[in-house]
């Protein structure tokens, strides 16, 4: 520890775990963008709430900025640590610490996977039921600051609706204790909702306390085969009026490529522009309806083929169609785009969309995928072989502006669930007001009048 600040926290935290290696400090100083390279002053792997108040008052004394840091999954830069910046990983706050049967809540360490916690839930015979690909390294803590969404949307909303109490080590080091699990509580404003989605810089979120719920009852897994892009929205309308849908996500054929070639199986034969991937309640009529419903889509042309799950094996592969695309697609590090919009203003805006796309990545190789079911639509880009990076990111650049302007007039937003970070700092105009930004920016001044907390993430 030759930087005498690190000493100086060393000298407090003496049983605190810090990390300087080279390996290290490229491994926690970037996330799943790569498009930084990472430079930390250091890692700090506290286990308890009493060292993250120390750090974060440590930090403020010496001047030091702090990137909060759970499993890295985002794909926004908002885990970046690229200017001597101290990353504070959570990783190994990641217990259990209670479980209230009668308030339905499970109480957890902000380092928690997204799977541990649903294992320590489906214990007491209840679930969590945020869920998506990532769930196995993505944490609780990451999943709160960006208000994570997942698969389930549709039918149970975003990670907002189940978080029940946070606590939080705020920008100055004062420790929040917010909400406490209460269901109703309209003592003033609720902070535990501003702190949701706030990306780490507003305060360190160390411990969560989450609703949980029942199981859903026996669902069953539907491939479908779609003709076009207007299908969609068609055989969504269609299914949602027919069944109790708890999932309904899409994806290209040129996805299907990737996610074929990384090793799934292919469930439908032939070549299709589109596929849908929808699970639904299984109830005595459920099953006859959703073949009814089928039947009714390929009368009407919206539907070509179609594949039923005959069992939790064929259901796991059919989901590892859809869920399999990001870790498909990593090795070419694609630039992303990850959206929102109504999903009554979707058929407008794919129209107008897929025509930009079209125009402006004429030789690049564009790969779609998202969740009809709530608006959010995830854009990847591949880098063409005889393009620089920095060639590739200029041009995606220039139509990431295109597609704000686009979403900014059908009221969309140009993050769904992956926050801001640095990768769309530039277009927060696009979808906040001026009047909201300063807002903004003055409460974050309130919880980090300093402002070391992910300094450079969300505001330019």
């Amino acid at each position: 520890m030759t930087d005498v600040r690190l000493a100086d926290l060393a000298d407090r935290l003496p049983t605190l775990r810090l990390l300087t290696d080279a390996a290290d400090l490229e491994h926690y100083g970037r996330d799943w963008t790569r498009r930084w390279t990472p430079a930390p002053l250091a890692i700090a792997l506290p286990a308890e709430v009493a060292q993250v108040q120390a750090i974060v008052r440590w930090a403020n004394e010496h001047g030091v900025a702090i990137v909060p840091s759970g499993g890295r999954t985002g794909l926004s830069g908002g885990a970046v640590a690229a200017h001597g910046e101290l990353v504070l990983s959570l990783e190994r706050m990641n217990r259990v610490l209670g479980f209230d049967a009668v308030d339905r809540t499970l109480t957890v360490q902000a380092g928690m996977t997204l799977h541990a916690v649903h294992e320590a839930a489906r214990e007491h015979g209840l679930i969590y039921p945020v869920d998506f690909a990532a769930r196995g390294s993505c944490s609780i803590g990451g999943n709160i600051a960006t208000n994570a969404g997942g698969i389930r949307v549709i039918r149970y909303g975003n990670t907002r609706e189940w978080i029940a109490g946070l606590t939080v080590v705020a920008g100055n080091g004062e420790l929040l204790q917010l909400n406490r699990g209460l269901i109703k509580n309209s003592s003033g404003y609720d902070l535990r909702q501003l702190l949701i989605g706030s990306e780490g810089t507003l305060g360190v979120m160390v411990e969560a306390t989450l609703r949980l719920t029942d199981p859903p009852p026996p669902s069953q897994v539907m491939l479908l085969a779609l003709p076009s892009m207007d299908a969609l929205m068609e055989v969504f309308a269609l299914f949602r009026s027919k069944l109790a849908l708890q999932a309904f996500e899409f994806f290209t054929d040129v996805a299907l490529r990737h996610v074929l070639a990384h090793g799934a199986q292919r469930a439908i034969e032939g070549e299709h522009p589109y596929y849908v991937v929808t699970e639904f309640d299984l109830d005595n009529a459920a099953q006859d309806a959703a073949l009814a419903a089928f039947e009714l889509g390929v009368e009407h042309g919206w539907i070509s083929d179609g594949v039923l799950a005959q069992s939790e094996a064929q259901a796991a592969a059919l989901w590892r169609l859809r869920e399999g695309i990001t870790e498909s697609l990593a090795p070419h590090r694609p630039y992303k785009n990850d959206i929102s919009l109504r999903i009554s203003a979707l058929p407008a805006f794919l129209h107008e969309i897929q025509a930009l796309l079209g125009r402006e990545y004429p030789h690049f190789e564009v790969v779609w995928f998202g969740h009809i079911g709530d608006g959010n639509l995830h854009i990847n880009v591949l880098r063409p072989a005889e393009l620089t990076e920095a060639e590739f990111i200029a041009q995606c650049e220039h139509v990431t502006k295109l597609l704000a302007e686009t979403l900014r007039r059908h009221g969309g937003s140009i993050s769904a669930e992956h926050g801001i970070g640095l990768v769309k700092r530039a277009y927060l105009g696009s979808t906040r007001s001026e009047a909201e930004i300063a807002l903004m920016r003055g409460v974050r001044q309130v919880f980090d009048p300093k402002g070391i907390l992910n300094p450079g993430k969300l505001f330019e």
